[in-house]
């Protein structure tokens, strides 16, 4: 009788952990901006990741439903989009830094609870970036044949298909104001916000990408070209809307009229805090370009499965990052508020959840690499190529679970100086040089490249650690 008490009981306690868990979910989803510096941790960490993961999801789904709709038209299509995005992660990369330093500053100031300073921080953040993208798209728009060429493309793609870099990097200031735009958001916590938006451009670029790829009734059929227009046109209306909901007000963040000013000596604090995150970001990617300018060695079909493997670890990457972008909110807001240790317990509890997620999927893509490749193309060269990259790189996934939680933070605390040379040391002083020798000198061709990518990251994750574990990032002022 009383052991079928404790079951029912046990039943019970456990039906109630189901249903908060539920609650908390639907909080989360509900879009209600919150300052994250009391209560408990995990409920602090679930609440601002879940949003955040989903935002990252519908991210990567920009690149995935591209690569799939693009993989119809051949191999140099796809290698198109991928040295393009090879290209562009310059652009990624000042964003990256941007929202960066926008989430060290703004969150700093919510959790000092001074929101007139976050609103005014904003809006600078988003005229630095305006106007460092006018220079970007100059050179996408006049120069585009010549970045492909210059990327080992080969005469069809940089003939024939140059319309799709001209396009993308024309219209990187969409880029640019999502980066930004979204950070301020997940800085004022509500993160649910940055969700939307990104359910919004999704939407619209599935139901564009077709259309304007292989053209219906009216409409004419505008191959790889078409691909970027969808994917322009789904971000820019994204950005409309955020627009809108910064200028309503309703959260912490709300931009006025007497905020249309430029203040310099915050713009001079941005840039100098994003220095250190565009820097760390351009080392990172620009090691991208290198090792696509080696893949080129190895022509098209090479490029084209290597390029399907990482957009598929992009997905799953990406999530993850919304879970370290959590971790950032919580050390900026906590930090703000003098709860340094608070902060630190946030990022080991964040770092457990990334490296048990990621080393999952890390098994799964090493286990059933073929499944995810064929669903991309029947292409058995870019098909065994792609199953290679894939297996290999996924290796390294335990590492860069933890590794880009501990970065984000010490980023979040306003140390993105550290990072940069941590960086520097991983991406071009070991993983270029290394996958050029194992790939080249030592004749391992793709697979130089793909173990190098490993070696690196490990490096980064274990320095990361070292100096996270010093302490010196919880006396950061911003």
């Amino acid at each position: 009788m009383h052991h079928n008490i404790r079951v029912r009981e046990g039943i019970l306690d456990q039906l109630n952990k189901l249903g908060r868990l539920w609650n908390y979910f639907l909080e989360a989803l509900s879009g209600s901006e919150k300052i994250y510096t009391n209560g408990k941790i995990s409920k602090a960490l679930f609440m601002l990741a879940i949003p955040m993961v989903l935002e990252m999801i519908f991210e990567s789904v920009f690149a995935v439903a591209d690569i799939f709709f693009v993989s119809k038209l051949g191999d140099d299509a796809v290698a198109t989009v991928g040295i393009t995005e090879s290209v562009i992660t310059i652009v990624y990369a000042i964003g990256f830094g941007l929202s960066m330093a926008t989430t060290a500053l703004v969150a700093r100031r919510i959790g000092e609870n001074k929101p007139e300073e976050a609103s005014k921080v904003s809006f600078q953040a988003i005229v630095t970036g305006v106007f460092v993208s006018v220079f970007i798209a100059f050179a996408g728009i006049f120069y585009s044949k010549d970045l492909l060429a210059l990327m080992g493309a080969n005469s069809t793609i940089v003939n024939e298909m140059s319309g799709y870099a001209t396009i993308i990097l024309g219209s990187n200031v969409i880029i640019m104001l999502l980066f930004i735009n979204n950070a301020i958001f997940r800085s004022a916590g509500d993160a649910a916000l940055s969700m939307r938006v990104l359910i919004v451009a999704n939407c619209l670029n599935l139901v564009l990408d077709p259309l304007l790829i292989f053209g219906w009734g009216p409409i004419p059929a505008m191959g790889v070209e078409g691909a970027a227009i969808a994917t322009s046109l789904g971000r820019g209306l994204a950005v409309v809307y955020q627009f809108v909901m910064l200028g309503k007000g309703k959260g912490k963040i709300h931009l006025k009229w007497k905020h249309i000013q430029l203040k310099w000596a915050t713009i001079k604090q941005l840039v100098s805090l994003s220095v250190g995150g565009i820097g760390q970001s351009i080392i990172a990617t620009s090691s991208w370009i290198g090792l696509m300018r080696i893949m080129a060695e190895f022509g098209s079909a090479a490029i084209a499965g290597y390029t399907i493997a990482i957009r598929l670890l992009i997905f799953i990457l990406l999530p993850s990052w919304g879970l370290s972008n959590a971790a950032a909110t919580l050390v900026g807001q906590n930090l703000g508020a003098n709860q340094p240790e608070r902060a630190e317990k946030s990022v080991w509890a964040a770092g457990k959840i990334n490296v048990v997620f990621l080393g999952l999927m890390g098994i799964v893509f090493y286990l059933f690499p073929r499944f995810f490749i064929e669903l991309f193309t029947p292409d058995e060269f870019i098909v065994s190529n792609g199953i290679q990259a894939l297996q290999i790189i996924s290796m390294g996934f335990v590492f860069y679970g933890l590794g880009m939680v501990l970065l984000n933070a010490i980023n979040g605390a306003g140390d993105t100086r550290t990072p940069t040379y941590f960086n520097l040391i991983s991406f071009w002083i070991i993983e270029i040089p290394l996958a050029y020798f194992l790939a080249i000198q030592l004749g391992w061709d793709e697979k130089g490249v793909f173990y190098s990518i490993i070696i690196a990251e490990m490096t980064l994750t274990l320095i990361a650690l070292f100096w996270f574990k010093q302490g010196k990032w919880k006396l950061m002022k911003v």
